[in-house]
């Protein structure tokens, strides 16, 4: 903790991370951090690039896999109010970083703004969402972000306007290391209409998922003209399992886990998964779970 001085009000050492994920398994953190203002995430990256500290940003946790071993470094979580704000004025949304995106779907749908309503059900946080272009019913963030603004590993802060930002199929050119806020701009719609469209997609998506009590996350991008559901029950994966982790029963490209899991076998299965679809199919499978 001695490279952490000043800080220590907000570092913790040996924090384990699996609370912090949706699959619950994994190790710990070398050190995690929750800075409680833009200022002090700043302190905390210069001090890790000054002592070569390994520096990562936990979002939501809802797409992310910590191996068994942990992860050296610091893991910096951004879920104090001042990187979760949400601020509609007008037709436009601005939000922190940490802000979760269901927050933000919620508002807008509330005041009014169309579009977002398309995302409900989607986990995650605005800087996770932003930097994977997370989409849903042929729509995705990108289409209504005007404004990045993000830090850099350096601890400089930079803003990007929409002429500066690409987006592409789960992917952006948003690659620094924290988003701090964004803005987004919509058109308007009446709220009643956007609640009841909310509400239907909301049920289409519950069915989908895996039933309450389960512990499941996505594990791979949908590959052009195909969707990895479909290829994946195609190659007769249903019911495949590692120790405490099996595809889920209601779609095949997530996979639950139960009581005594581990990150191991979550990984091995995925590993699995894209083997036997390749192998069966042709098909090469692009991880959308992140694996620390």
């Amino acid at each position: 903790m001695d490279q952490f001085v000043g800080c220590e009000h907000c570092v913790r050492e040996n924090e384990p991370l699996a609370p912090y994920t949706w699959l619950r398994v994994g190790g710990v953190a070398e050190f995690l951090a929750e800075p409680t203002s833009v200022e002090e995430l700043r302190k905390l990256v210069v001090i890790c690039r000054e002592n070569d500290i390994p520096a990562r940003i936990l979002g939501g946790g809802s797409n992310l896999i910590v191996r068994d071993e942990g992860v050296p470094g610091l893991v910096i979580s951004l879920a104090a109010p001042a990187f979760t704000s949400i601020t509609p004025e007008n037709n436009r949304i601005r939000a922190g970083g940490g802000a979760k995106l269901g927050h933000v779907v919620s508002v807008a749908v509330r005041e009014g703004l169309a579009g977002l309503e398309q995302l409900v059900g989607v986990p995650g946080t605005i800087g996770g969402a932003l930097h994977g272009n997370v989409g849903a019913n042929g729509v995705a963030i990108g289409e209504w972000t005007q404004s990045a603004t993000v830090m850099n590993r350096s601890g400089e802060i930079i803003t990007y306007q929409r002429d500066d930002l690409r987006f592409s199929y789960r992917k952006s050119s948003l690659d620094e290391l924290a988003i701090l806020e964004a803005e987004f701009e919509f058109d308007t719609d009446d709220t009643a209409n956007l609640t009841k469209r909310m509400q239907k997609l909301w049920i289409i998506r519950k069915s989908q998922q895996p039933q309450t009590g389960q512990n499941s996350i996505t594990v791979f991008k949908d590959p052009s003209g195909a969707s990895a559901s479909s290829l994946l029950s195609d190659a007769g994966l249903q019911g495949m399992g590692v120790g405490e982790v099996e595809i889920s029963g209601r779609d095949p490209n997530s996979i639950v886990t139960r009581q005594g899991a581990t990150a191991a076998d979550a990984i091995r299965l995925i590993e699995l998964m894209a083997d036997q679809v390749h192998e069966r199919l042709g098909v090469e499978l692009e991880r959308e779970v992140e694996i620390w």
